[in-house]
């Protein structure tokens, strides 16, 4: 095995366990997912708490399918409503809801804490340090 391919395998071997610690957290104390905390997530980020479900969908690196079921639990937490685009009627927005904001500051800082023990846990602190000193090189 190439110096690159076992790398390869290790970074993911160590994203792999991060990820799924966060979503034992994640799921053990606020009832989310790991994909729906990201969705929240990037939907509180938005300038208007809303996306396209297209656009939500390349966010979270889903397909169509997956972030439709995906919106729709979060629609029935009450999360998130659906909206249509006023210049597009084919168009539907993913709107974060008070309730979803709220759910999401509050799973944060217990995301947060998951992160940095796992990073630390697993190996990819300095990794992470090393690379994404900024977070604007992360988007």
């Amino acid at each position: 095995m190439s110096n690159s391919s076992g790398s390869w395998l290790r970074l993911i071997h160590a994203v792999a366990n991060v990820e799924a610690d966060l979503a034992k957290v994640l799921q053990d104390r606020h009832g989310l997912g790991l994909s729906d905390y990201r969705a929240l997530e990037i939907l509180s980020k938005s300038p208007t708490s809303e996306l396209r479900m297209q656009e939500l969908a390349a966010h979270l690196q889903l397909n169509q399918s997956s972030v439709s079921r995906m919106v729709e639990r979060l629609e029935r937490g009450g999360f998130t409503v659906r909206d249509l685009c006023p210049d597009d009627k084919r168009g539907v927005y993913t709107v974060l809801t008070d309730k979803g904001r709220a759910h999401f500051e509050t799973a944060q800082p217990d995301y947060e804490n998951a992160l940095e023990n796992a990073l630390k846990e697993h190996g990819g602190a300095e990794l992470l340090l090393a690379r994404f000193r900024n977070a604007e090189d992360v988007v």
